[in-house]
């Protein structure tokens, strides 16, 4: 909530504000959910294996008939060195932008944007189920749209934010229809969820065939977020955007996006032989 907070306050406050109260607030929102990773991540070490998993349902957020899917987070082994990764290096590229952007007349826009970022980055790693992964999932494309054309008067800057967006529109088609398919094989089997517990649990019920063409399906949106092979043209231009926009998402955190995506779904690739051989040679 921390970024959350950020994005809101100098979003529409911080017109007015000096540009070292808006560094502050931008700086600080990152390091509380960066203290709050370390302070859960501390808690697990000191918790058994098994019971290193701590999920919440806030509410209900879609509900269809027999189909149901939350506004829910998970926090376990996998998710907690991810947040502990995009709070952690995202506060010092915050401290490094104060310095590099303090000149730029769109300092305020910038931080905006760069705290909008974390927030849909940490909704993604620690969603509860694949609907509201697939919210962080577009909600980081869309800041990659908004940093890599921060110059938005260059022509190539504009056109570098662009390419990405549409490069990614690709690979997340492929991530939806691989929603679509799971959604509705297991709907013939009576089962109605896409929560990644309850997933791990029917997993079984689906055949080779159609975990193959899920997981291929999943992996085109990862090509497309993780910048692989076919989707990756739009990396190269995205360095119009400002350095540390650079650092953030084409180091620490929208091009892992995809391979947290696969380790968290790893339950169906290990069903799909054939989707590990395409990964590994990608």
């Amino acid at each position: 909530t921390f970024p959350a907070l950020g994005f809101i306050i100098n979003g529409l406050f911080g017109r007015k504000a000096s540009k070292n109260l808006i560094s502050w607030i931008a700086c600080l929102a990152i390091f509380f959910s960066f203290c709050i990773s370390a302070a859960i991540f501390y808690q697990f070490l000191h918790l058994p294996p098994t019971e290193r998993v701590f999920e919440k349902n806030v509410f209900d957020w879609v509900v269809s008939g027999e189909f149901s899917t939350t506004i829910g987070f998970r926090i376990d082994a996998l998710s907690i060195v991810m947040c502990l990764v995009v709070s952690g290096v995202g506060f010092l590229i915050h401290v490094y932008s104060v310095g590099y952007m303090h000149d730029d007349p769109g300092f305020r826009r910038y931080f905006t944007y760069l705290n909008l970022f974390v927030f849909m980055m940490l909704i993604l790693v620690t969603a509860n189920n694949v609907l509201l992964m697939f919210v962080g999932w577009e909600g980081v494309g869309l800041c990659s749209y908004l940093l890599i054309g921060f110059w938005y008067k260059k022509d190539s800057a504009s056109n570098a934010g662009k390419k990405a967006f549409i490069v990614n529109r690709i690979g997340d088609f492929g991530f939806l229809l691989g929603i679509f398919l799971l959604v509705s094989t297991l709907a013939t089997k009576g089962i109605w969820t896409l929560n990644f517990g309850e997933l791990q649990k029917h997993a079984v019920l689906l055949d080779t065939s159609l975990a193959t063409m899920i997981t291929l399906l999943f992996f085109v949106g990862a090509t497309g977020k993780s910048a692989q092979i076919p989707l990756y043209v739009w990396l190269p231009d995205a360095m119009e955007g400002p350095t540390p926009v650079s650092s953030l998402i084409h180091a620490a955190t929208m091009v892992t996006a995809g391979v947290y995506m696969i380790a968290r779904l790893n339950f169906l690739y290990s069903m799909a032989p054939l989707t590990m051989y395409v990964v590994a040679f990608v």
